[in-house]
C-alpha cells in the first residue's frame, strides 16, 4: 500500500469537497431558482465534464495553468511556485470537473423545495440569507450531502486529469489512482490489488451512502 499516495488522494478529496460546498450551493440555488437569458448554455457548460474525455479537460487545464498562461503568470508571481505539476492546481483542476458531480444533485433538491414555503417564509419578515439558512439548506441537505459525497468518490479515481496536470510526484501530486497505474507498470500486482481494493471500499461506501441519502429525499417527496 502506497500510504502517502492514498493520504494525498484523501486530501485532495476533502479539500475538493470543502472548496465545492458553498461553490455548488450558490450554482444549485441560483440554477434552481433563477430564469435568465444563457441559463441552458452555463448548464451545458457545467456538464462538459461529463461527457469529454478527462485527458481533453487535462490538456486544457494544462494550458490554462501554464507559466505561459495569465493565470499561471499571476500565481507564479503571488505564491512563488508553478500552478501546474502542484497539489494547487491540483485542487483546482479537481474542483473544476467536479462541478457537475456537485451543482446537479444540490440544483434538484432546491428545485424539491415548495414555492410556499419560501414565500411564507419571505411573508413572515424573514431577510434571504436567514430563509436560506433556516428553511431552505436545512430541507435541501441531502441533495448536498449527495453531491459532495459523489465529488469526493470521484476525485478518488479520478486519473486523467491528475495525471495531465499533476503528473506522479511523490508526496505532491501522486494520487492513488496514479499509484496503481505505476504499479501496474512495474508489474507489482499484489501492490496495485490492494491499492485497488481500498480504492474500490472507500468508492462503494461513499455511493452507499449517496444512494441511503436519495432514499430519504424519496420517502420525504413520496
Amino acid at each position: 500500500m502506497d500510504w502517502p499516495a492514498l493520504f494525498l488522494s484523501l486530501q485532495l478529496g476533502l479539500g475538493t469537497v470543502l472548496v465545492l460546498l458553498p461553490i455548488g450551493v450558490a450554482i444549485g440555488r441560483l440554477l434552481a431558482y433563477r430564469r435568465f437569458a444563457g441559463r441552458g448554455f452555463v448548464e451545458a457548460l457545467l456538464m462538459l465534464p461529463l461527457v469529454l474525455p478527462p485527458t481533453v479537460i487535462g490538456y486544457y487545464l494544462l494550458v490554462a495553468f501554464g507559466a505561459a498562461s495569465p493565470l499561471g503568470e499571476l500565481w507564479q508571481r503571488l505564491f512563488g511556485h508553478a500552478l501546474v505539476f502542484s497539489f494547487d492546481g491540483l485542487l483546482i483542476a479537481s474542483v473544476i470537473v467536479n462541478l457537475p458531480f456537485a451543482v446537479q444533485p444540490m440544483q434538484r433538491a432546491f428545485e424539491a423545495i415548495p414555492a410556499e414555503i419560501r414565500e411564507a417564509a419571505a411573508c413572515c419578515g424573514m431577510a434571504p440569507l436567514r430563509v436560506l439558512g433556516r428553511v431552505e439548506l436545512p430541507l435541501a441537505w441531502p441533495g448536498i450531502v449527495t453531491g459532495l459525497v459523489l465529488s469526493f468518490a470521484h476525485t478518488l479515481g479520478e486519473f486523467g486529469v491528475v495525471l495531465m496536470v499533476g503528473g506522479s510526484i511523490p508526496g505532491e501530486t501522486r494520487t492513488v489512482a496514479i499509484a496503481i497505474y505505476d504499479r501496474v507498470q512495474a508489474f507489482d500486482e499484489h501492490s496495485a490489488a490492494v491499492m485497488s481494493a481500498a480504492l474500490l471500499l472507500l468508492s462503494v461506501s461513499a455511493l452507499g451512502l449517496t444512494y441511503a441519502l436519495s432514499r430519504r429525499v424519496g420517502r420525504r417527496h413520496g
